[in-house]
């Protein structure tokens, strides 16, 4: 089989591996740290290296994450690795044992949710593509639940996820959606959102957790 061909059959088995280790990890007790993606985009086409210190157990990653990951990025998110492989992004998912803070947030119907979602990921920072991707993955589990109780974390979640990027960007968006599947409203003081303006070499990350 030719090169080619062994990493497509390497991609696809991949692929299948993180879907069901979300699966097992939505069984267990521990709460899952679902795809979170991290995109890249210097000035100039960059050798980037980035590492992970997680407070957890990685349970899924592509590329491979071995050491952290060292692609080199262009300015439109192309990354590409030593083989010539290219990535939209770089991907993890892990299982932890963190409380993640749910004193402010929003209760937010089902039904309302991908506009609920298209409003907050616009004030977070994200591009319309970034918060398309995130929306589409996370919104077929949200739509149908009479509510969604949602929070925005951030040192709790950033402390237990910790970003290396060498060269150093100058500007960072991590957003972290935790969530919970409401049968019934609930009244909670709102999040003030925002996000600093993306000059330089910006890396944004999105992710999220279903946290039962």
């Amino acid at each position: 089989m030719r090169k080619s061909g062994r990493k497509s059959v390497m991609a696809i088995l991949m692929a299948v591996s993180c879907v069901f280790s979300f699966a097992g990890c939505q069984e267990k007790m521990e709460e899952c740290d679902a795809k979170p993606v991290i995109y890249l985009y210097p000035e100039s086409k960059t050798d980037v290296t980035v590492k992970l210190d997680y407070a957890g157990e990685l349970t899924c990653t592509y590329p491979e994450y071995q050491d952290g990951w060292k692609v080199t990025a262009s300015p439109d998110g192309t990354l590409t690795d030593a083989d010539g492989q290219t990535y939209n992004y770089l991907y993890w998912e892990g299982e932890n044992s963190v409380s993640y803070d749910f004193s402010s947030g929003y209760c937010v119907a089902g039904s309302d949710t991908a506009s609920f979602l298209e409003d907050a990921l616009q004030q977070l920072g994200l591009t319309r593509q970034e918060a398309n991707e995130f929306i589409v993955y996370w919104l077929p589990l949200m739509k149908e639940n009479p509510y969604n109780l949602i929070t925005f974390q951030s040192d709790v979640y950033t402390q237990a996820a910790q970003l290396s990027v060498d060269p150093a960007p100058d500007t960072v968006i991590r957003v972290f959606m935790a969530w919970k599947p409401l049968k019934d409203a609930v009244e909670i003081p709102a999040q003030d959102l925002t996000a600093p303006d993306r000059t330089g070499f910006t890396v944004v990350e999105w992710g999220g957790s279903q946290v039962r």
